[in-house]
């Protein structure tokens, strides 16, 4: 027996969290269902180097006794018995059928409905007395075939079918993206070996779906925000140029969040080296959210420098090199001033252990390696930028004036 322990997550069951790979293996005939989940168990346990790995349910194989009663429904039928009828009976001569409930006060109390004995021999179910509609009392051996077998003491149904699924989580080494299509290819090179059988449908789901719908729906609502952005700057600026040398910035900044937070996964894998815990921080759903905060952010720099460097060109005597150089003058001590207190203020998150930092690392990872990326750029990319764009657009003025 292999037993794991595994943190919940917050916006998911606990069936592996946000790095389970969910394998679920369904099909007609369940020994079929579970030699393919077998082999799938090993193939996995394989291809990730002992990752692990849970199943639902807990026990893959038909070890347990099982009785199945097969009704003989035409002979159901003409003694005017319903398939009901047949369950009801032997349910309540056996372990007991459910009938109803009430409230006493404000407790709900159920009502169950026992046969004479409590346990009912095995021996004794084919005599299960039935009574009829018409009077008759007959055994339950004249309406019903009655076998012994080994089955599952689960059977679980995904769809109509019978499902099973495994849970496998990867080694943190492994990204979850990664884990996916390692999964996608050992169910494809099983397929072609013909080590699956062709009744049996194996799909991938759980975690990897989430990131895939995740990343989707950050997708459309990025470029949402990004429109309103622009629109509430052309709106501020009353111009339609200037908000998009400020709009520069996002993607730069979203690139230094990505370097930001592989930079800090390297750095933290090092630190077993000098006696300290390890640092690591997957890029999970919850770390994507960083970049619809990050956007709303790191505009904020970039538009103290467009809009002084814009006062300064109403001056005429200055020249656009002149304008923008005193701009990042003036705005280059705010600007410090506000990134430092940011940083520091997101530091203890990023950084510092604790009860549940590890849930929001990930957003504040992004939001401060993007807000000092946006900083740096502010103040050496965006006014070169400018120049270079500015001394065009002069240039072509005076070419039509001309």
């Amino acid at each position: 027996m292999r037993a794991f322990a595994s943190k919940g997550s917050i916006i998911s069951s606990n069936d592996g969290g946000t790095r389970s790979i969910n394998l679920d293996v369904a099909g007609p005939d369940l020994a079929t269902v579970y030699g393919a989940a077998n082999t799938l168990y090993r193939e996995a346990q394989a291809l990730f180097g002992n990752p692990r790995i849970q199943s639902q349910p807990s026990s893959l194989s038909l070890d347990q006794p099982l009785i199945q009663i097969r009704p003989d429904w035409a002979r159901v039928a003409e003694l005017g018995i319903s398939a009901e009828a047949v369950g009801f009976s032997v349910s309540a001569l056996g372990e007991g059928a459910y009938v109803d409930d009430f409230f006493l006060d404000d407790e709900k109390i159920d009502i169950y409905l026992y046969g004479p004995q409590a346990s009912l021999p095995l021996d004794q179910l084919p005599n299960l007395p039935l009574h009829t509609p018409d009077g008759y009392t007959l055994p339950l051996s004249a309406v019903a075939r009655i076998d012994e077998t080994m089955d599952t003491s689960v059977i679980r149904r995904v769809d109509g079918s019978r499902t099973v699924t495994l849970n496998v989580i990867p080694p943190a080494s492994i990204a979850l993206e990664a884990g996916v299509e390692q999964a996608e290819a050992m169910l494809e090179r099983l397929r072609q070996e013909g080590v699956l059988p062709s009744t049996v449908d194996v799909s991938i789901s759980g975690a990897s779906d989430q990131l895939n719908a995740t990343r989707e729906a950050l997708t459309g609502n990025f470029l949402i925000a990004i429109v309103i952005v622009y629109l509430l700057l052309v709106a501020i600026f009353s111009h339609w140029g200037y908000p998009l040398l400020i709009l520069t910035s996002i993607p730069l900044g979203v690139v230094g969040g990505i370097m930001g937070l592989a930079a800090m996964n390297g750095v933290g894998s090092l630190l077993p080296l000098i006696g300290m815990a390890p640092l690591s921080q997957p890029f999970d759903m919850i770390t994507m959210l960083g970049f619809l905060i990050l956007m709303g952010t790191v505009v904020n720099n970039p538009i103290l420098v467009v809009d002084q460097a814009r006062r300064r060109l109403h001056d005429k005597t200055l020249s656009v090199q002149e304008a923008v150089s005193q701009a990042v003058q003036t705005r280059l001590r705010p600007i410090a001033i506000t990134t430092l207190t940011t940083l520091c203020g997101l530091s203890p998150l990023v950084f510092l252990p604790g009860e549940g930092t590890e849930l929001y690392r990930g957003v504040g990872a992004i939001v401060l390696f993007g807000l000092l990326g946006t900083a740096i750029v502010t103040v050496t990319f965006l006014p070169a930028l400018m120049i270079s764009v500015l001394n065009i657009t002069e240039r072509r003025s005076a070419r039509s004036q001309a």
